[in-house]
């Protein structure tokens, strides 16, 4: 845990004492901002407003009898009194001055919470269909979940990344046959390949090498396989079913391996993916397990058993609407086959019984009203549905030159996270996704996130530590002195500024895994740099005067252990050139 001094934190304690001598004041939380205008202060409470209205009291009397109570501190310089009520804080130069040494003798523990106040955390994120290359969409998904996991865990959380396997459904079976199909064509069998099977070339490139080991050992009559499917044209997803069923029909054991092989070429392919854009899983866990074990079979069995369950036209329903969902949801279908819905609470239902405090799902926003029924579910199963919360991802367009851009190579392939980190580069691809609210649409410049200029807020960040290392680098010191440099030379407007940012660097990780958001330390990230910049221009590093040289290299050394901190944090390098 970071044992680092708190300017704000020490004030926050100092206020909540004074407000105790108010009974009223036990529902008030204390919340100081940094003013605008320096000439306000350093912070300022609105605590005395918060309390004249429970006391039905003049609000600058309250503030007077809350600063008669605030305890003396060595940090505070002066309160006054402004406005409606308000009090503003003006903190001595040294509560500022001694941040960077701070920092510097235990940098690894800057901004970490403490894990006795963590949790037990599991964020699953990602999870897409193993059907084909990694888009664009999940990209930002991944960035998202990978990033929000670091944080949570900097925090002082426990935390455990998954990625839910959907290896089960009938979207697999979509992809064994289409990848069938391209592989009979080899075999000089051919059947006509559905519009709604999938297109893209990667199923042709795991037909060929399906037939590069086996020769035509999966060959079977294209008579025989459309034989009583209905018409593609009247009625496209029940030919596609009857293909999928013809398949297991004619293959029998053999549908296993095309299954599988599928399913190993495109999860191997998206686990490379990921793995090269910096995303890694704790566990990547398979639907299917859920089915063999028996987990689904006990997950229904315990909804029956709370009385949430009703047959109806041969199939199993679940009451979900008795938990807020908008109809009541079929669990297990007329033909015996449990749903997707069933999987996934029977997963849910597992996460908990893995003892995880808090799970975080992380989805596409097209998911939104799935969260009613799988909180349903989990209420109905006697678990808290406040324990699951869903971070809802919105999909990314890109644009290059001002329009909406294509980076497709063949007709109606979507773009893929590969070819965006082909082109732009893991870290302005890390960088981006996350610059907006997870929920907000996200506009990703392709240009600018190329671009060598200030307007990129990667290059920008980045070229702040470069520069510092420069410094540092010119300079050739033993930097582990630096923690001993004397803080108090630190009095230039610019390096206050930067000494007050610094400081802020552990609410702002607090804040980001409070709130899901890691895109509040990508705006952190920018302004701290703004500050490293403009200090650049105001002072000199490398003066004569030996004493203010190494209070002036403290400062920039510790700006660079926060900003190596937070690009590692978001998954983004810290390079020492550039």
């Amino acid at each position: 845990m970071s044992s680092h001094f708190s300017p704000k934190a020490h004030l926050t304690t100092l206020f909540t004492q004074a407000l105790a001598q108010f009974p009223q004041a036990l529902a008030i939380a204390v919340e100081l901002e940094r003013p605008k205008q320096l000439s306000h202060g350093d912070f300022a409470c609105n605590a005395a407003m918060q309390l004249a209205k429970a006391l039905k009291r003049n609000p600058r009397e309250v503030a007077q009898s809350i600063l008669a109570s605030l305890p003396a501190s060595e940090w505070v310089e002066k309160t006054e009194i402004a406005g409606p009520g308000f009090i503003n804080v003006f903190l001595k130069p040294s509560a500022w001055q001694r941040v960077a040494a701070d920092i510097l003798r235990a940098p690894e523990a800057f901004g970490r919470g403490d894990p006795k106040q963590g949790e037990k955390i599991q964020v699953e994120f990602v999870s897409a269909n193993p059907t084909g290359p990694l888009h664009v969409g999940h990209g930002r998904g991944a960035a998202f979940g990978a990033s929000l996991a670091n944080v949570l865990a900097h925090a002082g959380h426990e935390v455990y990344r998954e990625y839910y396997v959907n290896d089960a459904g009938r979207q697999m079976d979509i992809l064994a046959l289409s990848t069938w199909l391209r592989y009979l064509t080899l075999c000089d069998e051919f059947v006509p390949f559905p519009a709604n099977a999938y297109q893209g070339g990667y199923v042709g490139a795991m037909a060929d090498s399906i037939f590069a080991l086996h020769g035509d050992r999966y060959k079977r009559a294209a008579a025989d396989i459309t034989a009583g499917a209905p018409d593609a044209a009247a009625d496209p997803e029940g030919h596609l079913d009857a293909l999928i069923a013809s398949a297991k029909r004619l293959l029998g054991a053999d549908y296993a391996y095309i299954h599988g092989h599928a399913l190993e070429e495109q999860l191997g392919d998206g686990r490379n993916d990921l793995t090269e854009f910096g995303v890694t899983f704790d566990k990547w866990f398979s639907e299917r397990t859920l089915h063999e074990s028996g987990l689904i079979d006990k997950a229904v069995e315990r909804l029956r058993q709370h009385g949430h369950l009703y047959e109806q036209d041969g199939a199993l329903w679940f009451r979900s609407t008795a938990f807020g969902d908008e109809k009541d949801r079929v669990v297990r279908r007329d033909n015996g086959i449990y749903t997707y819905f069933a999987a996934d609470i029977a997963y849910h239902l597992n996460k908990f019984e893995r003892g995880f405090q808090r799970v975080i799902d992380v989805w596409g926003a097209d998911h939104h009203g799935y969260i009613p029924r799988v909180k349903g579910a989990l209420a109905a199963a006697g678990v808290d549905p406040e324990r699951l919360t869903v971070a809802l991802v919105q999909f990314a367009v890109l644009y290059r030159n001002g329009q909406k851009a294509s980076m497709s190579t063949r007709a109606g392939e979507y773009v893929t996270l590969r070819d965006l980190r082909a082109e732009v580069g893991n870290d302005a691809a890390r960088f981006f996704y996350v610059l907006r609210k997870s929920d907000q649409h996200l506009d990703f410049d392709l240009d600018l996130a190329k671009s060598q200029s200030n307007d990129n807020p990667v290059y920008y960040i980045q070229y702040a530590h470069a520069r510092i290392c420069s410094v540092l680098n010119a300079w050739g010191g033993a930097e582990s002195d630096l923690p001993e440099a004397d803080g108090r030379r630190l009095e230039h407007p610019q390096e206050r500024a930067l000494l007050q940012r610094l400081s802020e660097f552990p609410e702002i990780v607090a804040n980001a895994a409070r709130d899901l958001a890691p895109h509040l330390l990508a705006y952190y990230l920018r302004d701290l740099a703004a500050d490293l910049h403009g200090l650049y221009v105001a002072c000199q590093f490398l003066v004569d005067d030996d004493e203010l040289k190494r209070a002036r290299l403290s400062l920039i050394a510790a700006t660079r252990q926060v900003l190596h901190t937070g690009l590692g944090l978001l998954g983004v390098s810290a390079p020492a050139k550039m």
